[in-house]
């Protein structure tokens, strides 16, 4: 079976004029004037490939940064394919660029990054090492747009830049009129056509996502791939790479549309524990869905790299460097070392790119034998590097490892064979050593090597070392300690994991039936995602969400009611852990832990329906479970709110200070915003929901996913008025050396 992205639709055609999606969130207007792509989500330019579309003239930024986990201003790969597919580099058109000003200066400053790397002032604030600066800087001039007399094109000189000046923009015989948030207006003759992003709410790929089926295990190392083609396949995902270690994930890069394939592939979010960020094109470097995490992920990267990467991000959702670093944890790697991570030996290379580029040798001992997996990361073919290198552009040490890495014995290699002018060619590996040579950012390979190599795509799996029962253990006693929110007791722990079983289940599965008696077990979620699905008679609800890590039938245990007040179903390949039931409920009574679970489990359903919450997976729920607290106040009843305390009105109807609350308003110690406290009195009877202000705060900055709606949700009530709104920005503002 195959998920089916809906919503690209055939062109529209009004008489003089055609419109046509693309891709969610994009609108291609064209008339006899010419073509303007409004919204740049991840990917348009496949949608655009698969629509036929070979040109456009104007790009018209959205004002809504980002829709359902993506941002909607990814302009790097419409630039490429303005220049390149189009030919509009050779015919020195240039591209016509509208927007808020602000808006275009984010833009603009975020291409200079992902087009050029960082400048020599930036790098000498970052205290790169010399040299390395010096080959980093001779590269991107290098392999820079030239015009004729050799000198770099600046970002700006591809664009005429375009700013609304009271809403309006006249390009040509076109007028782009600015209605509303995302509304525009496209005057031609005596036709206007009005175009409405906001129709599109949510965000999701050009093409088809194929879903695994069945479960994989959890491996002690190995490498499940994402996807495997360029950003110019129009059917095929980028590149990227989750490599599983002991039971967990780093992703090698994030992928645009991370949640789609990690959800396909059966990974959920709390099972990806970090990133290893090579470089900072669109196709790489998809980061924004890493804020919307249930915990913080470790980037694993160069700290020039980093420092690019949250700027890119700031500029490309308009807040602050400083305060997109908050939702992060950096694990610095230089080039040449070696990084413990946990036991995993991650070994750093230069690689020879555009932009500052890296690839990593990734290592394990198991039973005295050493086993490896190298990435060789985005690289020029090696003819061209040592090229360069006679020239003294590239080091002879760069060079001569990346030989090195081609021919040296690894379990898998994973090079870049994507040819064209700043990638691989599969002739560098033909004297690997290597037992597997896998290639990424290529469609097919030529026939010389179709009996050599192999292509990377979506759902291959490369497993160096299998599983153990030892993994699971160790993934069960972090789930479950998480769960508890304290370290869960040793001897219980061993009880439990002495009568456990491990069951695998199909996506679509059914795994517990709603009214059906509990059979003993309780079960916990290792891998992959289920739906809580209730069915009244009449239509089917879906109530929750659960990954990896959540707990299932504990409440039947502990109301003693025996019956499954809801159904099961696995949405992605599942495994999960059985334990007994007898000896879970003997945990929580021994442990006192009734009343606390009771506690969080009524009040979990009370938190999902807030509205400030709405967004938020079922960990964060639960995390939020372990702090709040719920007051019913009967009519007439008054509670004194004080700076300490955040409060929302859960249900019913009460006042503050003589003034009605509402649902969809905070009050108390407010995040981010001045406190509202006073006497809340109950009119006819309500429920408030409390949390201690500094508990929440420490939650916050632990919590990527509650740190980004809280900010989100204050900056939508305060008109984006807010103190982490980054204001307009110059191409060479250097940003980046200021938060470094």
């Amino acid at each position: 079976m195959s998920i089916h992205i809906p919503g690209i639709s055939a062109s529209v055609d009004a008489g003089n004029t055609t419109l046509i999606q693309p891709s969610p969130g994009s609108r291609l207007y064209q008339d006899k004037a010419g073509s303007i792509l409004l919204g740049q989500p991840p990917e348009v330019l496949k949608g655009l490939l698969c629509h036929g579309i070979n040109s456009f003239d104007t790009l018209v930024l959205p004002d809504i940064k980002e829709k359902s986990g993506s941002l909607t201003n990814c302009l790097e790969f419409p630039l490429y394919f303005f220049l390149f597919i189009s030919k509009n580099q050779k015919q020195k058109r240039k591209l016509n660029l509208v927007g808020e000003k602000t808006d275009i200066s984010h833009a603009l400053r975020l291409l200079r990054i992902t087009l050029f790397g960082p400048s020599k002032d930036e790098l000498v604030a970052w205290q790169t090492e010399t040299r390395l600066a010096e080959e980093w800087l001779a590269a991107s001039k290098e392999l820079a747009l030239k015009d004729q007399s050799g000198k770099v094109i600046p970002v700006e000189d591809f664009f005429n830049i375009l700013p609304f000046k009271d809403g309006r923009v006249e390009v040509g015989d076109q007028t782009i009129i600015h209605v509303g948030s995302d509304v525009f207006d496209i005057a031609y003759g005596d036709a206007v056509s009005r175009i409405d992003l906001n129709e599109d709410s949510i965000i999701e790929p050009p093409y088809t996502v194929e879903p695994d089926y069945v479960p994989g295990g959890l491996v002690k190392m190995g490498i499940e791939v994402l996807g495997g083609a360029s950003g110019f396949t129009p059917s095929e995902p980028c590149t990227g790479l989750a490599l599983c270690y002991n039971g967990e994930y780093i992703l090698i890069d994030a992928i645009p549309f991370l949640d789609q394939h990690l959800f396909a592939r059966g990974i959920s979010k709390n099972q990806v524990a970090g990133v290893f960020l090579t470089h900072l094109h669109d196709d790489h470097s998809s980061l924004f869905p890493l804020m919307l995490m249930p915990h913080k992920v470790d980037l694993i990267t160069t700290r020039e790299i980093f420092s690019m990467a949250m700027e890119k991000i700031a500029c490309g959702i308009g807040w602050t460097v400083d305060i997109i670093g908050e939702h992060f944890n950096l694990v610095e790697v230089r080039p040449g070392e070696s990084l413990n991570y946990f036991g995993l030996s991650i070994e750093t290379h230069v690689s020879v790119h555009s932009i500052p580029t890296i690839g990593a040798t990734f290592s394990t001992v198991n039973k005295g034998i050493e086993r490896k997996i190298c990435v060789v990361g985005d690289n020029h073919s090696m003819n061209a590097v040592r090229t360069m290198t006679e020239r003294g552009l590239i080091r002879k040490s760069t060079t001569s490892n990346l030989n090195r890495l081609y021919s040296e014995r690894f379990d898998l290699l994973v090079a870049d064979g994507g040819a064209g002018a700043i990638h691989g060619d599969p002739a560098d590996a033909i004297q690997s050593s290597s037992d597997r040579v896998v290639f990424v950012h290529v469609e097919e390979l030529a026939n010389e090597f179709n009996t050599t190599f192999s292509l990377a795509s979506s759902g291959k799996r490369y497993t160096i070392l299998e599983g153990d029962p030892a993994i699971y253990t160790s993934q069960i006693n972090h789930y479950l300690t998480q769960w508890l929110g304290r370290p869960f007791p040793n001897r219980w722990m061993r009880s439990l994991l002495a009568e456990e079983e491990i069951r695998r289940y199909n996506a679509e599965d059914v795994i517990l039936v709603q009214n059906a008696g509990t059979r003993g077990y309780v079960y916990l979620i290792l891998t992959g995602y289920c739906d809580v699905v209730r069915h009244d008679g009449l239509s089917l609800t879906i109530d929750a969400q659960l990954q990896a890590g959540d707990i299932l039938g504990e409440m039947a245990v502990v109301t003693g009611s025996g019956i499954r007040s809801a159904s099961i179903i696995a949405k992605t390949p599942v495994t999960l852990c059985v334990f007994s039931e007898e000896t879970f409920k003997s945990f929580v009574v021994a442990e006192g832990f009734q009343d606390k679970l009771l506690r969080q489990w009524s009040l979990r359903p009370t938190i999902a329906r807030q509205p400030q919450f709405v967004s938020m997976t079922s960990t964060v729920l639960e995390k939020l479970s372990h702090l709040a607290e719920s007051v019913i106040l009967h009519e007439g009843d008054s509670y004194q709110l004080s700076a300490t305390t955040w409060c929302l009105l859960a249900e019913g109807e009460a006042s503050l200070n003589g003034k009605n609350m509402c649902r969809d308003v905070d009050y108390g110690a407010r995040p981010f915003a001045e406190a509202d406290c006073g006497t809340i009195v109950s009119k006819e009877g309500c429920t408030l929901l409390l949390f201690d202000a500094s508990r929440l705060d420490q939650l916050r900055m632990s919590t990527p996913q509650l740190n980004y709606y809280l900010r989100k949700l204050r900056a939508t009530e305060l008109s984006n008025n807010v103190a982490w709104k980054l204001g307009p920005v110059d191409i060479f503002n250097d940003i980046a050396v200021q938060s470094a």
